[in-house]
């Protein structure tokens, strides 16, 4: 709950003078002239004093650069950095100085444990907050040193304990890299990321691996990615003569998401085990009408995501915007773009935090990508892009000829990835909740494309037939409103394309296929090695002795059937993709899951250091496994609804009637098909394969139809049974319930 505001002014003021009181002089080459850094940076022009308090915290409770510049020497300071860069160890005394830092700047904002927060690879949109994993760890150890038989406990933060921990990786999906009987598994900082301290906690974002390495969680793929986007990035750009030592990505992310009230959730048993509505009809006032999209926020939520961003500040995440959905009960917040691997960090962070404050609201978020049917889904779009470590952005289309050919080199690197490697773009956004978005005419379709603009594939057409690389991106553009107060709209050479899976936006692309529940750490994952792909073919063909222009205008040309401006949502598209193209449409995960180890993946994840074979078939069947967990949870849970609320129900309406057929209508008959159908799911349940692909195939083809076929009927009762007698709050009490509450 929030805190009361004389407790946080006390420990606003108990953590300033923590600061002001700064480092030991005692320690060893402390640099006496530095003092600490403000915790927050007041806006130019003003005092710190006249911003509100949720400006004047931001990123106070983030161990970021300046606070490691301020807590630790300048040579164990730039050794650390050293480190990041080139992979290698740190000495234990660096270590030590490092952890020394970290107690002394955690404690003080009250931390009595720390935690090593990584990322197994566990399906999410049901459990609580997002998928990470911990354990907390106190500050304490015994004194080794004493003479007594029975330790006295002292405190103590070892660099040891901070920069690797030990666990049991056979009790988290790993697809066979670790069984009981070898069951090591290790968590190591991800040195890149900042920790946090939230409550009485010290949080260490962190890798998760097995006893040989093997990566077991989402976030290793990340940064093994990074490190080949970066390889083969700086190999192009000298290539192409331009400067740069280090190539990174970035990405924005926005989170969609449900908020409802929780006595709600907690009547609703699908809710509750699936993240999703099995059963129930749309209101009569869905999302036809478009009020609720950037409408003004209920007076509950809106209290709710002000805490949300107050916290999320206090963190060190931008959190820069919030608003209303498209459907009612939906809603989005977003912040600045940071660098891969901090900014799904960030986003797992973000969703833990909105669970636990919703909570103190009596609200619970729901993060599953189609939690009510007949309304608009929750995706999670990632604003991707790639920069040097100067801060030059390679999608950005430039001013100068150099540049612009640069930036269409890059691009036709990304032509050749999402064309070459769209089974495993789709295979990254694959889960059994984003297959009632993706196509469903608020999401792009399972076709994976690139949507340039127009503008832009006219370019490329004509560098295909002979052109220049630069011509485009020179000219700026604007809009007028048609009004004199109205100045006119700076605007982007090229309009917004929702449909697309992957649109050009200016300066980034947009992955608009990610669905809200997931952790992006995969998603990211596999674009970076495919860009990194398209980046190694590209300089190889410059190396054999092709000139640039040459080289990009082959890129193109063989990977053209990729660029589509068009409308996704047409009906036309799947036949042109499919007939025309030669693009997949891998409608269903299982479908796309059963690419996912063809031997030209096993062959793209070796070559870039992203992934062993043993590492792609292991991903693969926790794929598999987490889609048949899912399916069977549904039936079973759907099938405990209709047993035990829906045809109880039933039978009572139908009785009211005295066997006056005339008036009961269709009621019998309906009712006697949920019985009839439901008892075919109940058959269903227990004929599920034991093996991991079998048993997705048997729930895709089998389980999933007979779930809606027990939903059609559910849903026509829910229309004829007397609303005193309907088992479960409907879609009108969840979606609104809670929007007039003060």
């Amino acid at each position: 709950p929030p805190l009361p505001e004389p407790l946080k002014l006390m420990l606003r003021r108990a953590s300033a003078g923590f600061l002001r009181r700064g480092r030991s002089a005692s320690r060893p080459g402390s640099r006496q002239a530095v003092s600490p850094a403000p915790a927050s940076t007041p806006a130019r022009g003003a005092a710190s004093s006249s911003l509100p308090h949720q400006l004047q915290d931001i990123s106070s409770h983030v161990f970021d650069d300046a606070k490691m510049r301020t807590y630790l020497d300048t040579e164990v300071y730039t050794r650390f950095q050293e480190a990041i860069a080139s992979g290698e160890d740190l000495s234990k005394q660096d270590k030590q100085a490092v952890a020394d830092a970290l107690f002394a700047w955690a404690t003080g904002l009250g931390a009595v444990n720390f935690a090593h927060w990584f990322s197994p690879i566990r399906s999410s949109g049901v459990q609580v907050g997002g998928t990470a994993a911990m354990k907390m760890d106190t500050f304490v150890d015994l004194d080794f040193g004493s003479d007594l038989l029975v330790k006295p406990i002292v405190t103590k933060f070892s660099g040891g304990r901070l920069f690797a921990g030990e666990t049991d990786g056979s009790s988290f999906p790993n697809g066979g890299l670790r069984q009981t009987h070898t069951a090591a598994a290790f968590t190591s900082w991800d040195r890149g990321s900042p920790p946090w301290v939230r409550g009485d906690t010290l949080y260490v974002p962190s890798s998760f691996v097995s006893h040989r390495g093997a990566a077991l969680d989402e976030k290793t793929l990340l940064l093994r990615s990074q490190d080949a986007l970066n390889r083969e990035g700086v190999r192009l750009l000298g290539h192409l003569g331009q400067e740069g030592t280090k190539v990174v990505s970035n990405v924005g992310w926005e989170q969609e998401f449900f908020l409802v009230d929780k006595a709600m959730y907690l009547d609703r048993p699908d809710l509750r085990h699936c993240g999703r509505t099995l059963i129930g009809k749309v209101p009569h006032r869905g999302q036809q009408a478009d009020l609720n999209y950037f409408g003004a926020v209920p007076p509950r939520v809106k209290q709710c995501m002000e805490t949300v961003q107050e916290e999320m500040l206090r963190l060190g995440v931008s959190m820069a915007v919030y608003h209303n959905e498209v459907a009612p009960g939906q809603h989005e917040f977003s912040p600045i773009f940071s660098l891969t691997n901090v900014a799904s960090d960030q986003n797992t962070l973000a969703m833990e935090v909105l669970h636990e404050v919703a909570a103190s609201y009596g609200m619970v978020a729901l993060f599953h990508e189609k939690p009510f049917a007949g309304l608009n889904g929750s995706g999670k779009h990632n604003n991707w892009g790639i920069n040097t470590e100067t801060g030059k952005n390679l999608f950005v289309p430039g001013k100068t000829p150099k540049d612009q050919a640069s930036f269409m080199a890059f691009v036709s690197a990304l032509t050749y990835a999402i064309h070459e490697h769209g089974d495993l773009v789709r295979c990254s956004v694959a889960s059994a909740g984003n297959d009632h978005r993706l196509g469903a005419q608020e999401a792009p379709p399972a076709i994976m494309s690139l949507y340039t603009g127009p503008l832009m594939e006219a370019h490329i057409r004509s560098i295909v037939d002979g052109g220049e690389l630069a011509g485009y991106g020179a000219s700026e553009t604007t809009v007028s409103a048609g009004a004199s107060n109205v100045a006119p709209i700076p605007v982007g050479l090229e309009d917004r394309n929702r449909t697309a899976p992957f649109p050009f936006c200016g300066n980034r692309f947009e992955f608009r296929a990610v669905g809200s529940a997931q952790n992006i750490n995969m998603p990211l994952a596999i674009v970076n090695t495919i860009m990194a792909d398209g980046c190694r073919v590209l300089s190889e063909k410059i190396e054999s002795g092709m000139p640039a222009r040459d080289a990009v205008a082959e890129m193109f040309r063989a990977h053209l059937p990729a660029i589509f401006n068009g409308n996704g949502y047409s009906a036309e598209w799947p036949v042109e993709a499919v007939n025309e193209r030669g693009l997949l449409n891998l409608t269903h995960t299982v479908m796309a899951v059963e690419r996912f180890a063809q031997e030209k993946n096993r062959e793209l994840f070796a070559a870039m250091n992203v992934m062993t074979p043993e590492e792609v078939e292991a991903r693969q069947e926790i794929m598999f496994e987490q889609y048949a967990t899912t399916l069977g949870i549904e039936a079973s849970t759907l099938a405990d609804m209709c047993e035990t609320g829906l045809i109880p129900a039933a039978a009572q309406d139908l009785a009211r009637f005295g066997g006056n057929t005339a008036l009961a209508g269709e009621r019998e008959a309906c009712y006697a098909s949920l019985r009839a159908e439901t008892d075919k799911l109940k058959g269903m349940i227990g004929s599920v394969p034991d093996e991991p692909h079998a048993a997705a195939v048997y729930c895709v083809d089998v389980i999933k139809p007979q779930l809606a076929a027990v939903r059609a009927v559910a849903d026509t009762a829910e229309t004829l049974i007397a609303g005193d007698l309907y088992p479960f709050p409907t879609y009108m009490d969840i979606l609104y319930g809670h929007h007039y509450d003060g």
